[in-house]
């Protein structure tokens, strides 16, 4: 069959659309032929209360990345089995563990596809799948395919969970790509973790530094998460939002921190108008009001004015900050403008031809 790679990762949002995206960007600019899925499709709003699943079932992920690479309809492989808490109480109560079929066809599928270069993106760590019989492991193992983990670096601890990896994935693992490291330990990293790391067996394609684009969420995304009432610019929700600051101190001081930042959700108490205002001509992306009462006419005027959303909720201040701090990182790769810095970003920092000769 032709080549075959599963991109997985010991936790979720670690990046494996990325590498994803960098990689099969890489295959087209060289004129091949390029397949992605999701065996176990993850992100996809389905209830089984609504609509029967999908035919075929393709995940949201699958379906951005074959636009964002013009991949024809055919190019997107359709997922096995749905995840989500109805799925899952009901094979859960049918004691069903299995695959089914559907992972034989698969890999019949692959072995019949002599020409291209498949990308599977397993689940979010090693073992979710398992109710399926579709964890990352069980998928190496039962499409004999070589396997590559996408690793969130925070230091030396986090070797635990790839040595847990190795253990379990013995041969299939043909190596791990390091991400959202600080920049300014990459260096570090590729100079002495790099080669400790290829002395325990873990072969080590790309060390990628943090990103706030990648790691960023859209003003849209803070609406649902918040359950917030927009008041203006609705028209303007796909702002992205890379830092959070609390309009809680005096003005000045207010001004002077605004001025550091970058692309922020300023979050203050609605009675707060000479924070909201100082705010607004910052690198504000979003203005989130919190507690009783309305914003001033003058307010509502000066965000229309400057195009910046302005959001009403009834959490408190401390409430909120923490659901938008939890959305930090925790959020798909949707956006086209993530999906071009992702292009660069592995094409930069990974070394794509070693890593195509050990999986080929």
């Amino acid at each position: 069959m032709g080549n075959t790679l599963l991109i997985g990762s010991c936790e979720p949002f670690s990046g494996k659309s990325a590498l994803v995206l960098g990689l099969a960007r890489h295959l087209l600019s060289e004129g091949r032929t390029v397949r992605f899925g999701k065996p176990l499709a993850t992100s996809l709003e389905w209830t089984a209360k609504g609509s029967p699943l999908p035919d075929p079932l393709i995940d949201d992920d699958v379906r951005f990345v074959g636009t964002t690479l013009g991949l024809d309809e055919t190019r997107l492989i359709p997922s096995l089995h749905l995840l989500s808490p109805e799925t899952a109480d009901t094979r859960l109560r049918q004691g069903n563990l299995e695959a089914g079929t559907g992972l034989e066809m698969l890999l019949k599928d692959l072995q019949n596809d002599q020409d291209s270069f498949t990308m599977l993106e397993a689940a979010g760590s090693l073992h979710e799948g398992l109710m399926y019989g579709l964890s990352l492991v069980q998928l190496a193992e039962g499409l004999s395919a070589p396997v590559v983990l996408v690793h969130l670096w925070q230091d030396s601890r986090s070797v635990d969970a790839l040595l847990a990896a190795q253990h379990q994935l013995g041969d299939r693992l043909a190596g791990v790509v390091l991400n959202a490291v600080t920049p300014d330990e990459v260096e570090e990293l590729n100079q002495h973790v790099v080669p400790a790391l290829q002395a325990l067996g873990l072969k080590v394609f790309g060390v990628m530094p943090r990103s706030p684009l990648l790691r960023s969420v859209t003003v849209g995304e803070l609406v649902r998460r918040l359950d917030a009432r927009v008041i203006c610019c609705k028209e303007r929700l796909e702002l992205l939002v890379e830092t959070l600051s609390i309009g809680a101190m005096n003005v000045n001081s207010a001004m002077e921190f605004f001025r550091r930042r970058r692309n922020m959700a300023v979050v203050t108490g609605a009675d707060r108008t000479d924070i909201q205002l100082a705010a607004l001509e910052a690198s504000t992306q979003c203005l989130i009001l919190t507690g009783a009462g309305e914003p001033l006419p003058q307010l509502v005027n000066r965000a229309d004015e400057l195009e910046v959303p302005l959001l009403k909720v009834e959490h408190d201040t401390l409430a909120t900050v923490e659901v938008i701090e939890q959305a930090f990182g925790h959020v798909r790769l949707h956006e086209t403008v993530k999906a071009t810095y992702a292009f660069r970003l592995v094409e930069e920092h990974c070394q794509l031809s070693e890593l195509f000769r050990a999986v080929s």
